[in-house]
């Protein structure tokens, strides 16, 4: 290994279509992606610089939300330094999944593992046919408070991002690099503590 250089792992979930390889694509490539293509597994490498003047070298696991991949997700969480847990802010169900679903498996299989919450698709705050058509069947956006809300309650920091307008990707993938960072860090000084 590079002196200078870290390896993190990085594992994306959340519901299929809310916007998880979408964030990854344009963080990696810059360029969001053209069409959907329903994710199985993909994995990506990027070389995250921190303030520090660190590189990490952060693998990027993508996995599937749809729930015939349940049994094979799992072989994507060992060894994962930090989980991002994400929702379209225009998909209530995407949100309520979090508690339901997501949360539920990310602490079984990746217990203590730093995690963020990610409302994806900022871009729909913007979008007042998404608001109308949203009204039109009783429902709403959800909300940066609701998300906040539901961070402090499952123990996340929350951001929110849009891979279409590339607004606060980097900022995302970049705290979820130092929060893997200072995840390491912790967990060394408590085995550290445990076996003095």
């Amino acid at each position: 290994m590079t002196r200078g250089v870290a390896r993190k792992k990085l594992v994306v979930v959340g519901d299929g279509g809310c916007g998880k390889t979408s964030l990854l694509v344009v963080y990696q490539k810059k360029a969001f992606p053209q069409r959907y293509v329903p994710t199985v597994f993909e994995n990506y490498i990027a070389n995250v610089p921190l303030d520090t003047g660190k590189i990490v070298e952060l693998a990027l696991w993508d996995t599937a939300g749809q729930e015939d991949y349940d049994r094979l997700r799992p072989l994507s969480y060992p060894e994962t330094d930090v989980v991002l847990i994400c929702f379209a802010i225009n998909l209530r169900t995407s949100f309520t999944n979090v508690q339901d679903r997501w949360l539920p498996e990310v602490t079984h299989f990746c217990e203590n593992v730093p995690k963020l919450l990610v409302g994806t698709k900022l871009d729909f705050r913007q979008n007042q046919e998404e608001i109308q058509r949203l009204g039109l069947v009783g429902q709403r956006l959800i909300t940066e408070e609701e998300g906040e809300q539901l961070a402090r309650e499952i123990g996340a920091k929350y951001y929110e991002c849009s891979a279409m307008q590339k607004i606060n990707v980097d900022e995302v993938i970049e705290a979820a690099t130092k929060a893997a960072v200072a995840g390491n860090m912790r967990r060394l000084h408590k085995r550290l503590c445990t076996i003095l």
